[in-house]
C-alpha cells in the first residue's frame, strides 16, 4: 500500500487535499465519498479504490449510473462519426481516381458507393459500442458511452441488436429518438428495446 500517494477528496461539495493514506484516516471517509488521484480524468467513489477498501474495510458496491447523455450530445457524436467516415470515403474515392480518368466514370463511382456509408456506420457503431471503449470516436470525444443498466460493457450481439433497433427510433418521424426527452434516463426506443443506457461522466 503506497502511503505517499496523493488523493483529492470532495468534502462538503469542495475538493480538498491532497492527502496521503494516513491523512485519509483522519477524515470521515464513507464508501460514497468522491475521491480522485493524479492522472484520473474524473472522481470515483471511495469503494471503487482497492487500497481504500482494504484501508477502511469497504466492500465494492456496483451502483447504477446517474448521469445520462443528452439528445444533443448523442446527435453531435453521430455527426462526428459520419464526418469521419465521409472523410475516409472521400480519401478512397480520390485514390481511385488515379486509375479512372474518365470524368463520367469518376462521377458514377463517387455516387455508386455512397449508400455504403450507413452500412459502414452500422458495422462500426455495433463493434465500437461493444468494445472496451463502449463507444465510437464521436462518443469518446464527448465522453459518453453505451452500457447496460449498470453502465457495464455490452456484448457484440446485444450491440448489433441495439443498432438494428434504431429503425424503431427513426420511424415514424424520428419520434423514437425524441422520446428521450420524455424518459428520465434519456433512453430512445432502441435503448429500451436493447435495455441499454448511454451514460456520461460524473459531474462534480
Amino acid at each position: 500500500m503506497e502511503k505517499n500517494e496523493s488523493y483529492t477528496v470532495v468534502i462538503e461539495g469542495k475538493p480538498q487535499g491532497p492527502y496521503d493514506l494516513d491523512g485519509l484516516k483522519e477524515l470521515s471517509i464513507v464508501p460514497g465519498t468522491f475521491i480522485r488521484k493524479p492522472g484520473m480524468e474524473d472522481y470515483k467513489e471511495a469503494h471503487e479504490f482497492p487500497e481504500l477498501r482494504a484501508l477502511f474495510g469497504f466492500s465494492f458496491e456496483q451502483t447504477a449510473p446517474q448521469y445520462f447523455a443528452s439528445f444533443d450530445q448523442r446527435l453531435l457524436a453521430w455527426a462526428i462519426d459520419y464526418f469521419l467516415l465521409l472523410l475516409i470515403y472521400i480519401f478512397f474515392i480520390l485514390l481511385s481516381f488515379i486509375f479512372v480518368e474518365d470524368r463520367a466514370e469518376r462521377l458514377t463511382m463517387s455516387l455508386t458507393f455512397l449508400p455504403l456509408l450507413p452500412v459502414a456506420k452500422f458495422m462500426y457503431g455495433s463493434l465500437a459500442e461493444s468494445s472496451a471503449h463502449q463507444g465510437t470516436i464521436g462518443k469518446r470525444l464527448l465522453k459518453i458511452k453505451v452500457g447496460d443498466q449498470l453502465g457495464r460493457r455490452i456484448s457484440p450481439g446485444r450491440s448489433f441488436g441495439r443498432n438494428t433497433a434504431k429503425i424503431l427510433s427513426a420511424l415514424p418521424l424520428c419520434f423514437g429518438y425524441l422520446y428521450s426527452f420524455l424518459n428520465k434516463k434519456q433512453q430512445t426506443w432502441h435503448d429500451i428495446a436493447a435495455n441499454t443506457l448511454v451514460v456520461k461522466e460524473r459531474l462534480i
